[in-house]
């Protein structure tokens, strides 16, 4: 199903199209709305009473980076299951293709994983899409493998009897790259905006009930990085200010690059236990973290003073960016 893009679980934002985009400072992006279709979400699939997601699909055999599967559904509506094997820092692109899928198939496409010692894939479930492809097909278009394993990508369907499907995985940056070359000058940085895992989303809304004159925001972006080394800490903040929600800090004539430590100490105490679950959830633990802050203050009129303060978090070996904004105001 078409649903509006502002609630999709995973969208593109090209640096060179946000940088174009207007808005006023710090209002958030409205996607456009796209047409509703007949077609329902497809949900994930439940989770079965082992844990285990493998056990709520029926498995069909292995799927490679740089190769493809056909499904064949008998059943209405159902999961069809395929382990794929990928190292930590792979960045793939999994897609229901146009080429090789029936008219009018409506899917979903989602990623679990890594199967434990146990032979269990668990329930947490990496990421998903309803129809980001073409037409009601489903297209991760950016993955990051997290840690070196067996995966399992679920394809579910809910008309696809007398149907067939294609789906394709794809190298696209990251270690799974044979020869990557050096990034060229000017290179930018294409991201996936991820949403929180549940344990930071509810630290970061725990925190948020302290007080009402201090509210902070906390964004995960994976980006896409196809070349040799590592992305730097200006083409991570760079990606940042171009957004419109931004703007109002690109005018800070003097942004800080800051040490973890420092950063922590410079945090509302509300706020400090996100720090470590931030880096805990999304690091690799051996990576070089790199922040670079941004500082900005306005008036709304009298006793209307606000204070902003704008967190870029690389995280170059996990291939993310955390964005985290603290502000305060007066009341």
């Amino acid at each position: 199903m078409r649903r509006n893009l502002k609630q999709a679980w995973l969208w593109m934002l090209p640096v060179a199209f946000l940088s174009a985009c207007g808005g006023a400072p710090e209002a958030m992006l409205e996607d456009g709305t796209l047409e509703e279709g007949a077609q329902a979400l497809i949900s994930a699939p439940p989770i079965p009473p082992s844990g285990n997601i493998a056990d709520s699909t029926t498995l069909k055999g292995p799927l490679t980076i740089g190769g493809a599967v056909a499904g064949y559904p008998t059943t209405f509506p159902g999961y069809f299951g395929y382990t794929l094997q990928a190292n930590a820092g792979a960045q793939l692109a999994l897609e229901v293709t146009h080429l090789g899928s029936s008219m009018y198939l409506d899917t979903g496409l989602f990623l679990y994983g890594p199967k434990d010692a146990n032979g269990s894939y668990g329930s947490t479930l990496h990421a998903q899409d309803d129809d980001a492809g073409y037409g009601t097909l489903s297209k991760l278009g950016l993955v990051t493998i997290p840690k070196t394993g067996e995966y399992l990508v679920v394809v579910g369907f809910v008309n696809a009897v007398d149907k067939q499907f294609r789906l394709q995985a794809t190298c696209i940056g990251g270690t799974c790259l044979p020869n990557p070359q050096p990034a060229p000058a000017g290179a930018t940085l294409t991201y996936v905006e991820q949403p929180l895992t549940e344990r930071l989303q509810y630290a970061l809304d725990t925190a948020n009930t302290v007080r009402e004159d201090m509210v902070s925001y906390v964004r995960r972006l994976d980006y896409q990085w196809p070349y040799a080394g590592e992305a730097t800490l200006n083409q991570a903040a760079a990606a940042v200010l171009a957004q419109s929600r931004y703007s109002g800090y690109r005018g800070d004539p003097a942004p800080v690059v800051l040490t973890l430590t420092e950063m922590s100490n410079a945090m509302f105490l509300q706020f400090k236990p996100l720090l470590p679950v931030m880096l805990e959830t999304y690091s690799n633990g051996t990576e070089t973290v790199q922040v670079k802050r941004y500082y900005r203050t306005f008036s709304t009129g009298p006793n209307g003073d606000n204070w902003r303060w704008l967190y870029v978090v690389l995280l170059p070996q996990s291939y993310k960016v955390l964005v985290y904004e603290q502000t305060a105001h007066e009341i």
